[in-house]
């Protein structure tokens, strides 16, 4: 049997692998995030690809390697991790009171047939977000909840009271399209 690994330190995605039943191991990358793509899709499966490719390269056994990366997309702008308090500040105050999308790319590696095998796709969910005051940003912001995480926001902690609505996958904001990477993993054989 494949042994699955996570390309991520991330704790929302190893919450949700475990919530699927999913046995797995954690070895992070080290792979640079760079990309030359600018449409949100193509960024977060080229950055989860180079991240799932990284690990894979390290391994010695017959593993599954499942690589992702989230991006926060808001008038025409690729949010990431915020740098700083005042970058937390603007991105809060970009996505207040407006419609944004969370994108998350997954890419999966493995070997079949003595040949290395991937594939690459990524979710797209919309984000509806209640205006907030100047202090209630100030507030947020003065957490440390926003600071690792892409868009400075964590739609399952203290942010979920600013959150008007999701339309699409709501794990895909938190950090993994839980659902669809089961059934790619169905339909590619390598639950068995």
């Amino acid at each position: 049997m494949r042994e699955f690994v996570l390309a991520s330190a991330s704790p929302r995605r190893k919450e949700l692998l475990s919530q699927i039943g999913l046995v797995f191991r954690i070895d992070v990358s080290k792979a640079e995030e760079n990309t030359e793509n600018i449409e949100p899709g193509e960024i977060v499966k080229d950055l989860s690809y180079s991240k799932a490719m990284e690990v894979y390269n390290r391994q010695s056994d017959d593993v599954v390697v499942i690589g992702a990366d989230t991006i926060v997309f808001a008038n025409g702008k690729v949010l990431g991790k915020p740098k700083d308090r005042q970058d937390a500040y603007e991105m809060i105050d970009m996505l207040q009171g407006a419609v944004h999308h969370v994108y998350t790319g997954v890419t999966l590696v493995w070997q079949e047939d003595k040949e290395v095998r991937h594939t690459s796709f990524y979710e797209r969910t919309e984000v509806q977000i209640y205006s907030m005051s100047d202090s209630e940003i100030n507030q947020y912001v003065s957490m440390k909840e926003p600071y690792d995480k892409a868009g400075g926001y964590a739609v399952q902690g203290y942010f979920a009271r600013y959150v008007r609505g999701i339309n699409g996958d709501y794990n895909n904001v938190v950090g993994l399209p839980i659902g669809r990477l089961y059934q790619e993993l169905n339909r590619l054989n390598l639950l068995s």
